[in-house]
């Protein structure tokens, strides 16, 4: 039907303003609809907070919600976690009819929820807008069936593919608009990730500065295997806004790290499947990785990338020598070539942004030994 649509839209838009603060918790936006009409709302605002459907129930009486039907983006829960189980409040006073857009991945409900609806002779309708509900949560679909964070690789280029020009200069490459999206995207995940050239050459913050609104900083990862910043005083000198982790030899010293990781080399560099790995076990559910060139190179030869947004500014910048966003050995056949999948284009601004998922059924590799 064209209305449950429609309410299912907004419990997917209502859900949508609990991006980057529910982590690791899925965003879930719920709506109850009256003979017709809406009479509650509501959205999981951050972790640790009433679900979505606990804030839309409190809003309005037992006999109002026996008499309606709920939209909510997600089964609800059936386990005791911070909050009691979901299930319960209609249980205790049974709508008409609830309509869930998806299952909930995790093992622990797994269609529980859903089940402990039904057995109470309460109708239940599943998969309504269930793709725009598994996109919009799928940082948690991941990790939580996987236990690895959901990784998103981001750049910005010229039109003719430059991340610098050949001096190193790149500040700035896109617009005011097309930057808002990024720290848009630091909010959305739970770390960010550059190589350790990057912040000597560009000294980013890497914090997430919103306009107008608050934001939230991801812990900020650094990869030094080499150890290029170690013993260096002056690096991200804001250290309260966010923690800095750095990827090294436990054998030296980073002032400015609040820890280091040691963890296997691989090919020169750091093994990023093993720490993708021990990030998951830490409770990191997203990374987002923002560079240099060779970062960018060996997570996509990893395998770890799930999702790329590449922000193309409308410039050309030239150069044999100037810095692609890409670098590494590179494939030796075109066939080799890592496959994306489901391209889409937005606009910033003057600037594009170009998002894609990587296709996880193709290969990727040079055929060489890379370097990292």
């Amino acid at each position: 039907m064209f209305a449950d649509q429609e309410f299912m839209q907004r419990a997917l838009a209502l859900a949508e303003r609990g991006r980057g603060w529910v982590n690791p918790n899925p965003m879930v936006g719920c709506v109850i609809v009256h003979h017709g009409v809406v009479v509650a709302e509501g959205w999981h605002e951050r972790a640790g907070a009433a679900h979505a459907e606990a804030m839309a129930c409190a809003q309005c009486t037992p006999e109002v919600l026996r008499d309606s039907v709920v939209y909510v983006t997600l089964e609800p829960c059936a386990h005791t976690g911070r909050t009691a189980p979901c299930v319960d409040l209609f249980l205790r006073n049974p709508p008409k009819r609830v309509v869930v857009a998806m299952k909930d991945p995790n093992p622990r409900v797994a269609g529980g929820g859903i089940e402990k609806l039904k057995q109470a002779g309460i109708p239940v309708e599943t998969g309504l807008l269930e793709k725009e509900a598994a996109r919009l949560n799928e940082i948690f679909v991941k990790y939580v069936t996987t236990r690895l964070p959901w990784v998103t690789a981001k750049c910005a280029m010229s039109l003719d593919g430059k991340i610098a020009t050949y001096s190193g200069h790149s500040r700035w490459i896109t617009g005011v608009e097309a930057r808002q999206a990024t720290h848009a995207l630091r909010h959305a995940h739970d770390a960010i990730m550059v190589g350790s050239r990057t912040v000597l050459c560009d000294k980013p913050q890497l914090t997430t500065r919103l306009e107008g609104v608050e934001g939230r900083n991801p812990i900020r990862i650094v990869l030094d295997a080499e150890g290029i910043l170690a013993g260096n005083d002056e690096v991200f000198p804001d250290r309260t806004q966010a923690p800095v982790w750095v990827v090294g030899n436990e054998t030296l010293s980073w002032p400015f790290a609040d820890r280091v990781m040691a963890l296997p080399e691989n090919a020169g560099g750091v093994d990023l499947q093993v720490l993708m790995k021990r990030l998951g076990e830490e409770g990191v559910t997203s990374v987002l990785i923002e560079g240099g060139g060779e970062t960018l190179s060996s997570a996509f030869f990893d395998r770890i990338v799930d999702k790329l947004c590449f922000f193309v500014a409308p410039k050309i910048i030239g150069g044999r020598d100037a810095v692609t966003p890409v670098e590494g050995i590179g494939v030796d056949h075109m066939s080799r070539a890592l496959q994306m999948c489901d391209l889409q284009c937005r606009s910033f601004g003057s600037d594009l942004c170009l998002e894609a998922y990587v296709d996880q059924n193709g290969s990727f590799s040079s055929g060489e030994e890379r370097g990292a």
